[in-house]
């Protein structure tokens, strides 16, 4: 680590002269490089006398006879330093330039890595056009740079509808004088509490709240939102697409984040290098923002426990629950262990590897957003009820979200028949409870509608499926003795391998191919029958309506009665109305 005595004599005299003879035949560009040097560097990291000596060089260089034109030379310098500013990150420039130079050889370090992805944006991008996407998306990523920015954060990079962004190294200036320790709660700590912010930033631009502009500081980051919200204001609140926007346009994020080692420098060929981390927590990060849960995110055992040690958990815990209290709403009751829910993600690239991770609930109104929104999308017909189903799917594992939805249902008396789904799920059971009943079978179902909630079938429903996953069993080797005794005990294992893959098989192909699916086209159907019933309503107000109005406008008899008239005064008259 550079000293602060090193520090101070990074830029010297003899660097600015250095500067000065490697561009002898172009003095205009360096005298520009050398004023965009001391422009970086505060005034006491360099030594009065250098500063006065490096000042005249400037002027020396100013005054020279160019050897081409000092017009073309001096624009092409200012085009330069433009392109610069507006594609390399500043916090990378101010890096490198107190750091001394740029790194030749990359450094382990300890870094926070996390990734943002919108969750289903090749669906929200069919409502606007392509300079609107931009517009939108450039809105949102001026709102994480914003907080990145308050917390020590890089930006890495921006890929579509993703970003990448750490904590740590050499681009952190936080950390340059702290201990290993010190250091590792530091970027655990920023990592966590930067992507609940940008979790709770993504909900206020989704509602284009205008006091998300207060939070900004850059003035054309403020004109990149104003722009983002005009749009999402135009499709909430237009006559026409108002009702669709809402129920189907929902500006959501997913986020993983990991801490670890990781290898951090420049990669790429020649020309077109870039500063950046790689290693296996990047890897884990990524694999866990892909697996997060929408609007909430997913961290892994490492980085949980080291939240844990600090205290982070429990005060996280208490603040969320402080909020869904106030709120009064489903998620008033959860519990920490529901705040950050254990979890395994199976890797199925990785021959069903099993990964430890925590996803972590962010909004405490969540569950009341989801039931709003499915209140839109009863309205949409059938492909509101696939939406419907699709976010009962997603979140079929979240107690409080499915009790919420299920509230819903009963209070517009949609009925989900359970009772089916149990049949759908356990067909002998039901049997055998029908024989105890004496085969009144809609006994049986008031039976299981009463004692069962959607959650505990769900819940089922994802107990079966774990079942069926099938453990990757490492090989055991074979010893060898001769060819044929190795042969004879390979077929014997390939053998008792294909046997248990193919009942396996049948077992999931059985389940994801029947029973998964009839239980969430039960669902739908319960859905689309609770929206034929409000459709034949509306048909019927429109025809009572429809009478109602023919009967205050009835025409009596002697209103009917014409006058006659003769052959000239109609075709008199009708020559009247051609005329007009």
């Amino acid at each position: 680590m550079i000293s602060e005595t090193e520090v101070k004599h990074i830029f010297t005299l003899a660097t600015a002269e250095k500067i000065r003879d490697k561009y002898p035949t172009n003095p205009f560009y360096a005298a520009q490089c050398l004023e965009d040097i001391l422009e970086y560097f505060p005034p006491e990291t360099i030594s009065r006398e250098d500063g006065e000596a490096i000042q005249k060089i400037i002027s020396e260089l100013r005054v020279q006879e160019p050897s081409a034109t000092p017009t073309v030379q001096y624009e092409d310098a200012v085009l330069r330093q433009e392109i610069l500013d507006f594609y390399v990150p500043k916090s990378l420039v101010n890096a490198i330039l107190a750091s001394g130079g740029i790194p030749k050889d990359s450094a382990i370090t300890q870094i926070g890595v996390g990734f943002i992805d919108i969750a289903d944006y090749s669906f929200l991008s069919k409502f606007l056009s392509p300079k609107e996407n931009q517009i939108l998306l450039n809105g949102l990523y001026s709102c994480f740079a914003e907080a990145l920015r308050r917390k020590g954060g890089y930006l890495n990079k921006i890929e579509g509808d993703s970003i990448m962004f750490h904590f740590g190294g050499l681009i952190d200036p936080n950390v340059r004088n702290m201990d290993r320790k010190d250091e590792f709660n530091y970027i655990t700590t920023q990592l966590f509490t930067t992507c609940v912010e940008m979790q709770r930033l993504c909900d206020q631009f989704n509602n284009a709240d205008e006091t998300l502009l207060d939070y900004l500081n850059d003035e054309e980051e403020k004109t990149s939102v104003r722009d983002a919200f005009g749009i999402i204001h135009f499709m909430r609140n237009d006559a026409v697409m108002a009702n669709i926007f809402n129920a189907l346009f929902q500006i959501r994020i997913r986020i993983g984040a990991n801490v670890g080692e990781v290898s951090i420098g420049n990669f790429g060929p020649p020309g077109s290098k870039h500063w950046d981390i790689i290693g296996n927590p990047v890897i884990e990060a990524k694999r866990m923002e892909s697996t997060s849960p929408i609007g909430g995110l997913r961290i892994s055992e490492s980085f949980y426990k080291a939240l844990e040690r600090n205290g982070i958990v429990a005060e996280y815990y208490k603040s969320f629950l402080a909020e869904a209290k106030k709120l009064n709403g489903y998620f008033r009751e959860i519990k920490q262990e529901e705040v950050f829910q254990f979890g395994s993600v199976l890797l199925k690239d990785k021959k069903n590897v099993s990964f430890l991770t925590y996803s972590v609930q962010v909004n405490p109104g969540l569950p009341e957003s989801i039931i709003d929104q499915i209140s839109l999308l009863l309205e949409k017909g059938e492909t509101g009820a696939d939406r419907i189903v699709d976010l009962i799917m997603y979140y079929r594992g979240n107690k409080h979200i499915i009790e919420a939805i299920e509230d819903l249902c009963a209070g517009r008396k949609i009925r989900l028949r359970k009772g089916k789904m149990v049949f759908y799920l356990f067909p002998e059971k039901f049997q055998s409870s029908l024989r105890i009943m004496g085969g009144d079978k809609a006994k049986v179902e008031v039976f299981i509608e009463q004692k069962y909630r959607l959650f505990d079938v769900l819940k089922t429903l994802g107990g079966y499926q774990d079942r069926l996953k099938l453990p990757f069993l490492a090989e055991e080797p074979v010893p060898f003795h001769d060819y044929e005794q190795y042969m004879d005990e390979q077929l014997q294992k390939i053998n008792d391998t294909y046997k248990r893959s193919i009942k396996n098989a049948i077992h999931n192909t059985y389940f994801y191919n029947v029973i998964f699916p009839l239980i969430f086209k039960s669902i739908k159907a319960s859905i689309l029958e609770y929206q034929a019933v409000l459709q034949h309503k509306k048909l019927e107000e429109e025809a009572q309506k429809g009478a109602a109005l023919l009967s205050s406008a009835h025409i009596s008899g002697e209103d009917l009665q014409t006058t006659e008239l003769a052959d000239g005064e109609e075709l008199e008259d009708l020559e009247e109305v051609e005329s007009l």
